[in-house]
């Protein structure tokens, strides 16, 4: 399951490394951590209960894993009554906490707690740059992850659209050429590193540190970029188009948008994200992605639709009222928050000198 199977032990039960033979406990723990009236404390992630909660969404088949993750328990008198999941990114040296639960315990808080301060210093012994986590403003969690050193840098909207309304027909290649969308291709990773500077404000481009390297993955399969909800494109098929700039143009080579969408593998809502530079109008991306998760869904022919989920960052408004039009609500808001474990040391400049 890790690398190590060490514990951190004190009063009251220890934290320790998930072992294979935990795997049954920690699934009914991942149950019933979404489950109302257990005295739980879970992320929120995006809300409890149907029709989309985490246990949907971030659950716990043994397939699912990947030799990144890490699960860590809380156990007492035998009994696992914490979990905490991680997800890793070894390119950046990244660690997403996804799951963080303690189920019917009065020292919850407590629990929870501890598995983060032990996920905190077994990452920085494993040379971890950044800690991520996106959680509900509820149950205590934003101030949980500030006591233990993380910086709230910003809020993200979940919205959802529900399987009742019925996808819209695919846009044909004319028109999606006529509209300038067309597929990401491995050379537009300065144009996409420019687009989302252009979208996110210096202060969080700044803590996310998306550079272009990290774009040029994105070509190869890599998901970008971070949303709270990226951890569930792992059970999702995804691909990555983009709105290239109108005829006429001061700069051609500037993108008008960016939309990824992942057509869902299993028992989960379809994915999608999209950004657009400020003063575009961002209806003609939507509605191409959902046509797009439209056709790859009818192709599949699974057999279960949950509809798309679609997270917004509040500075990207007014997207979230194009989503609106397009029959997205809003279900939930979760905090962003991180943790560096590296000192920022200012660059050194030159000054003009006055006499």
């Amino acid at each position: 399951m890790t690398g190590r199977q060490g514990s951190v032990a004190g009063r009251g039960g220890k934290v320790r490394a998930a072992r294979l033979t935990d795997l049954s406990a920690l699934g009914e723990l991942s149950r019933l951590a979404q489950a109302e009236g257990t005295g739980a404390r879970s992320l929120g992630l995006p809300l409890a209960g149907p029709p989309i909660g985490v246990f949907t969404l971030f659950r716990l088949p043994l397939g699912a894993f990947r030799p990144n993750d890490l699960l860590y328990v809380h156990e007492r008198d035998g009994h696992v009554g914490g979990l905490l999941r991680v997800e890793r990114d070894s390119a950046r040296d990244e660690w997403t906490i996804v799951e963080l639960d303690a189920v019917g315990l009065a020292d919850a808080g407590d629990i929870r707690y501890r598995m983060v301060q032990a996920c905190l210093r077994d990452g920085t012994k494993r040379g971890a740059v950044r800690f991520h986590v996106a959680c509900a403003d509820v149950d205590g969690n934003v101030e949980l992850f500030m006591q233990a050193g993380f910086m709230r840098y910003g809020d993200e909207l979940v919205c959802f659209r529900p399987s009742s309304l019925p996808l819209p027909e695919p846009l044909t290649e004319q028109e999606a050429g006529e509209a300038g969308i067309r597929p990401v291709g491995g050379t537009d990773a300065v144009a996409l590193f420019r687009l989302y500077n252009a979208v996110t404000p210096a202060p969080v481009a700044r803590l996310e540190i998306h550079r272009i390297a990290d774009w040029e993955r994105h070509g190869s399969g890599s998901m970008m970029p971070r949303s709270s909800l990226t951890p569930i494109l792992r059970f999702a098929d995804v691909e990555s188009f983009l709105q290239e700039a109108p005829e006429g143009s001061a700069d051609p080579t500037q993108l008008q948008g960016f939309v990824q969408v992942g057509v869902a593998k299993e028992d989960q809502p379809h994915y999608l994200r999209v950004l657009v530079r400020p003063g575009t109008d961002a209806t003609p991306l939507i509605r191409f992605g959902l046509g797009v998760i439209g056709a790859r869904a009818e192709k599949r022919d699974h057999g279960h639709d949950h509809g798309v989920i679609c997270p917004i960052r509040t500075y990207e408004s007014p997207l979230e009222h194009r989503a609106e039009e397009a029959g997205f609500a809003t279900v939930a808001t979760v905090t962003l928050l991180m943790k560096e474990t590296l000192v920022r040391v200012a660059e050194p400049a030159m000054l003009p000198a006055i006499r």
